[in-house]
């Protein structure tokens, strides 16, 4: 977790296996190319904006995008610079930039943003609450996320000076309470990278409305095998499905809806 560990190589989603998905070239602000991987939603269903790990890049995610995917969800899934074929260098800075870069071209190709759920994985999460905190969403799910990078390069390398070593602190613990949205917390019980007593006090941090789901045994990438899909997708469908869908369905009804499950 003290650096980017990124996966460079190229992959298009029909090589990853994934047809119908389509592939985007986002410009950033100062000229970067980063790429994303997007899934549209059949009508009525929320788009995940998903922020991935530290590892790897989008095709390592083929599989996720794909489970939501076919339930209807939309998949808007974004690497960072210098993952899996995108330009530049990635950072805490421009990654939340390009974060939300991406939120807003979503935005613009037309889907609304009580439709858009923010998903972040693992340092992704950082990324997620970020985005949340500063554009209307319709919901954030954390998958393992920290209470800053700082305590988990402590916990990890206590021999180290942290802050000097360390240029990016994605300081979830700053953030967190400015988030208004319905919020899910999914975590394994066995993270041996991010320990669950993290995501229980992001968890205990945050506003109203909000739940946490932990999964016993499951370490920091394999909660799917214990539930976690299955806890999502019914979060979204209790939470998200029935916010976007109170009143008449007009832009108001919804965005009254929104505000009333943030207090």
């Amino acid at each position: 977790m003290l650096m980017y560990a990124p996966t460079t190589e190229r992959v298009s989603p029909a090589d990853a296996g994934l047809a119908g998905v389509d592939e985007i070239e986002l410009t950033t602000g100062d000229g970067e190319t980063v790429l994303a991987w997007w899934a549209k939603a059949r009508p009525g269903e929320p788009t995940l904006l998903y922020f991935h790990g530290n590892g790897g890049s989008l095709a390592n995610r083929a599989d996720r995008l794909r489970k939501y995917a076919e339930t209807g969800r939309g998949v808007f899934m974004m690497t960072y610079r210098g993952y899996g074929g995108s330009t530049g260098a990635p950072s805490e800075r421009a990654n939340v930039a390009d974060a939300k870069r991406a939120y807003d071209w979503l935005v613009g190709a037309g889907v609304d943003p009580e439709d858009i759920v923010l998903y972040g994985e693992s340092i992704g999460s950082g990324v997620a609450v970020q985005v949340a905190a500063d554009r209307r969403v319709a919901g954030v799910v954390l998958d393992a996320p920290y209470t800053s990078i700082l305590d988990v390069a402590r916990l990890h390398y206590p021999y180290l000076p942290s802050r000097i070593f360390l240029r990016d602190r994605y300081d979830t613990m700053a953030h967190i309470s400015r988030i208004g949205a319905p919020l899910l917390v999914v975590h394994g019980e066995a993270d041996e990278v991010i320990p669950v007593e993290m995501g229980r006090a992001v968890h205990a941090a945050a506003r109203p409305p909000k739940e946490i789901a932990t999964f016993a045994g499951a370490r920091h990438t394999d909660h799917g095998l214990f539930g976690s899909y299955e806890a999502i997708q019914s979060w979204l469908d209790r939470v998200v499905r029935k916010a976007a869908g109170a009143g008449d369905g007009s832009g108001e009804d919804r965005r009254a809806a929104s505000a009333g499950a943030g207090r």
